[in-house]
């Protein structure tokens, strides 16, 4: 019998997914004008950005850049345990474990990266007291779920949001060293996880607790020090990660949290350890951004006030929206055809908002995912909401135009 070619079997995946209209279309985005880009030759009012105070075109940070360049120059040029690890680094990880009132930080390339670093260094087959446990939310980031299976750890993944859920899976394996994961800021549905309650378990389970706050650092919490600071966690509850690609307005990550925790996983994470250290002038760069996001309160006070106008619009016309108070909104439409349509239609309107379908969400869980930013004012929020009453047509209540709605609430 002939070996199956793997050309066959790409070429089959990607009829399947035409078939289930799940293809992703990569956009070309030519500039950018804070909450305008240019898309494709075209200037879209942008919904899509994770840029939720609107840091990534501030002065302060990009001059930091400019700045930082001719001193510390673009590249590492090597790892971080080799000659990588530069000054600029060292305070910037000294400035997020202030700001996240931790002991310790420890910078990596990108969030995925970190995660996927992380549960090697923690959950890795090499642990001389037998095979760990891993128990995460079924909602969590793809990074996490490749993290405890690149550390060929036991994995299991309890109900979204359900601590109770997370207590059945631990107790099932009480001999187990265990670590649990989960999103602070749920990527693509908005909601918080239930910090409180999941750092109480990890403390009656002798657990670790980890949380993925891409989402939620710069966001919530005191100074925006995120979703475990606003749950009340304090210092040693959690490990943290930050990611500087949202609230922050640039790139990379950093885990923080118990200083014994972070040097084991700067000595066993192999992507710490074999890959070249983030940008110096681009540490340089979120050093002013974190400043920024912890000194700048009007951000987050502005963010929460656009994030009510929008609920508040889009209840009075009768949207499909998820119990989301975070800067993602989604619209769940539940087929994907109809997402598409729809992120279609607000494009014609002059409005950019993703068509998120499976596998990012589950089966039948297609939407839209509008994402706010502090950068955004109240009439960019209406517009967007009068585009959705032609967008999202089918929706259960009849559609208004939304300024009309708005000023009559």
């Amino acid at each position: 019998m002939a070996r199956p070619r793997l050309r066959d079997r790409i070429a089959a995946l990607a009829a399947a997914r035409a078939d289930a209209g799940a293809v992703r279309v990569q956009r070309r985005v030519d500039r950018r004008e804070g909450t305008r880009a240019v898309v494709d030759g075209r200037r879209l009012l942008n919904f899509c950005s994770n840029d939720y105070l609107g840091l990534a075109e501030h002065p302060e940070v990009r001059d930091a850049l400019v700045a930082a360049a001719p001193l510390h120059g673009v590249g590492a040029a090597a790892s971080a345990v080799v000659c990588g690890h530069h000054a600029i680094h060292a305070r910037l990880e000294e400035a997020l474990a202030d700001w996240l009132g931790a002991q310790r930080a420890l910078l990596f390339g990108s969030g995925y990266q970190a995660n996927l670093g992380v549960l090697q260094a923690l959950l890795g087959a090499t642990a001389k007291d037998g095979e760990a446990l891993c128990v995460q939310d079924r909602l969590n980031h793809a990074s996490l779920i490749d993290g405890a299976r690149l550390a060929g750890c036991a994995l299991r993944r309890y109900p979204h949001a359900d601590a109770e859920g997370a207590g059945r899976q631990l107790r099932a394996s009480p001999d187990a060293p265990a670590l649990i994961a989960t999103d602070g800021v749920f990527s693509m549905d908005g909601d918080i996880a239930p910090l409180r309650e999941l750092a109480l378990l990890a403390r009656a389970e002798s657990a670790l607790l980890y949380v993925d706050d891409a989402h939620g650092v710069g966001v919530l919490g005191r100074e925006g020090a995120g979703s475990a600071a606003a749950a009340g966690l304090g210092r040693g509850d959690a490990l943290q990660l930050v990611t500087f690609g949202k609230a922050l307005g640039g790139q990379g990550a950093a885990v923080v949290g118990d200083a014994a925790l972070i040097e084991h996983i700067a000595q066993h994470a192999r992507a710490h350890v074999y890959t070249t250290a983030p940008s110096p002038a681009l540490a340089a760069a979120m050093l002013a951004s974190v400043a920024v996001a912890r000194r700048e309160q009007w951000r987050r006070a502005k963010l929460q006030a656009l994030i009510a106008r929008f609920r508040r619009g889009a209840g009075q016309l009768g949207l499909p929206l998820a119990e989301s108070f975070t800067p993602i909104q989604p619209i769940l439409l539940g087929d994907n055809a109809a997402a598409l349509a729809a992120s279609r239609v607000l494009e014609e309107a002059g409005i950019w908002v993703a068509a998120i379908r499976p596998p990012t969400v589950p089966q039948g869980q297609a939407r839209l995912r509008v994402a706010l930013s502090a950068a955004h004012g109240e009439e960019d929020i209406d517009m967007l909401l009068d585009a959705l009453c032609l967008a999202c047509a089918g929706a259960p209540k009849p559609i208004q135009p939304a300024h009309r709605l708005l000023a009559e609430g």
